[in-house]
């Protein structure tokens, strides 16, 4: 090998090394921002750590606070439900007459609902009947038109007002000469409220020929084939009477495809009939 060639190839290798040599420094100068994003990283990876565990502080917090607040929901209600009943225990020995017409009465309600009630109902009261006050409702009206406002009277003893309102129930529309009057409890505006929606739902009940009855507070008794149940909400008999509605339809349903099977009839006690408690 020539002189030449020798130098020539040891130009060669110094160039490679030199290559070499700029590689490496440009891996260098790579891992030198390599290892600051790397710290960058670490930094910001300790910074989410540390959101993290605010976070999940404050989440325990807002738990704590979630629960606390469902308690005070629940002992709202409570103390919401126990008002009502004790309103509604308050008006006990009041009775709501209906149909009396305007002036009729004169200056003095409780003589004359102590006049006019025994006449009323043919009943002898012993001791007569006694009123702690008794008023119409609402103001009235100017023009002195539409219906007569009702007359809401509070009875002195329980038992006479119960009496009352039992012989209402039983006799209906209470009649004097040309004068009918309704007599009917008197509840918190809440319970008049449910009472109202659970009425709502008759005209199904009839249909599905399911014996009910509306019970003090506001409960609904319903008889269907021999089974009794009772509801305190009107929610819960809607979806129960959906589902035998369902099932009556099915019935049908099998009744019309299949002429031999023998369909029943419903027997007198079995239609529904409303009965106000």
């Amino acid at each position: 090998m020539t002189e030449d060639t020798q130098g020539a190839s040891m130009d060669r290798i110094l160039q490679e090394i030199s290559a070499v040599g700029r590689k490496l420094e440009g891996m260098d100068n790579a891992m030198v921002v390599l290892t600051a994003e790397t710290r960058s990283m670490r930094l910001e990876i300790a910074g989410f750590q540390s959101q993290i565990s605010r976070l999940d502080q404050r989440m325990t917090t807002v738990e704590a606070q979630a629960a606390s607040w469902t308690n005070r929901d629940q002992e709202l209600l409570h103390l919401h439900n126990r008002l009502t009943d004790l309103e509604d225990r308050s008006r006990r020995n009041n009775i709501r007459l209906l149909g009396i017409p305007e002036g009729t009465e004169g200056a003095d309600i409780p003589s004359y609902l102590r006049d006019m009630l025994p006449k009323l109902t043919d009943t002898t009261f012993d001791p007569p009947l006694e009123f702690q006050r008794a008023h119409r409702l609402s103001p009235k009206r100017q023009d002195g038109k539409g219906r007569p406002r009702p007359i809401i009277a509070c009875m002195l003893r329980h038992g006479q007002a119960r009496q009352l309102l039992q012989t209402a129930r039983t006799q209906g529309p209470l009649r004097l000469d040309t004068l009918e009057v309704r007599l009917s409890a008197d509840f918190s505006r809440e319970t008049a409220e449910r009472r109202r929606a659970f009425l709502s739902l008759r005209p199904r009940l009839l249909h599905l020929n399911v014996k009910f009855g509306l019970f003090e507070p506001a409960r609904m008794w319903i008889t269907k084939n021999r089974e009794s149940r009772t509801f305190y909400d009107r929610e819960d008999l809607r979806m129960f009477l959906e589902g035998l509605h369902d099932t009556s339809q099915t019935m049908e349903t099998t009744a019309q495809s299949s002429p031999h099977l023998r369909t029943h009839r419903a027997k007198p006690w079995e239609v529904a009939s409303q009965t106000l408690y």
